[in-house]
């Protein structure tokens, strides 16, 4: 049997914890071993715990989901954040997205939803949901604060392996892809990230989106 998807989770609200560890303990590849109720908890533990996925509220007591986030990466940029939440306005998913989280998902989403963006999240690959997509695809679009590099400063395999990345990919799957390592890739990815004065795959997905290099609601 592979090893579980060991999940973190982040809350202040001990019946959404109770909620999320219910669903998730009914899964076979997954198991939550660890709960915070604040950021402070979340960094302590997921130091400890060095969880596969940590599932991160925003709002919370003492240290929020955003400021966390960015300590946690700060010291482990390889933790997987998915962040889930209530609200799915651009200026509460811009800085999320900006910290580092790999995916974004909203609290009224479907169980099946959710364990499909932790699978997909532990895996390393970017998830966003269609609308939260397009609501952070038009705030980008109005956004100029950043530069951002045009796309032919890219070779055509940076192209090739960006728009992978922004379907979701991780390194490993594009190697396959491609008949590459991994490593390859993540050297490919790190150079897409610097030419495009980028900060994460996540944002080169979304640079993908806004160029577009992959569609924005794919057929399934």
């Amino acid at each position: 049997m592979s090893k579980l998807i060991g999940v973190l989770i982040v809350d202040d609200h001990a019946i959404v914890r109770e909620g999320l560890r219910a669903v998730i303990g009914l899964e076979e590849d997954m198991q939550v071993i660890g709960e915070a109720s604040d950021g402070n908890e979340a960094i302590a533990l997921s130091r400890h715990l060095k969880p596969d996925v940590i599932l991160m509220d925003l709002l919370m007591p003492n240290m929020g989901g955003i400021e966390a986030i960015r300590e946690i990466l700060e010291e482990n940029p390889n933790h997987h954040i998915l962040v889930l939440t209530s609200f799915a306005e651009v200026d509460k998913i811009l800085p999320t997205i900006r910290s580092g989280a790999l995916g974004y998902i909203v609290k009224n989403s479907s169980p099946g939803e959710l364990l499909r963006a932790i699978r997909d999240v532990a895996k390393g690959a970017v998830y966003m949901q269609p609308d939260i997509a397009r609501q952070l695809f038009h705030g980008l679009s109005q956004n100029s604060e950043a530069p951002v590099q045009p796309i032919e400063q890219l070779s055509i395999r940076e192209i090739e392996i960006l728009k992978l990345v922004a379907q979701g990919m991780t390194n490993e799957e594009i190697g396959e892809q491609l008949s590459i390592s991994s490593r390859t890739v993540g050297v490919h990815v790190t150079h897409i990230l610097e030419k495009l004065n980028l900060n994460n795959r996540t944002q080169a997905a979304l640079f993908a989106l806004r160029n577009g290099l992959v569609s924005l609601f794919p057929e399934e």
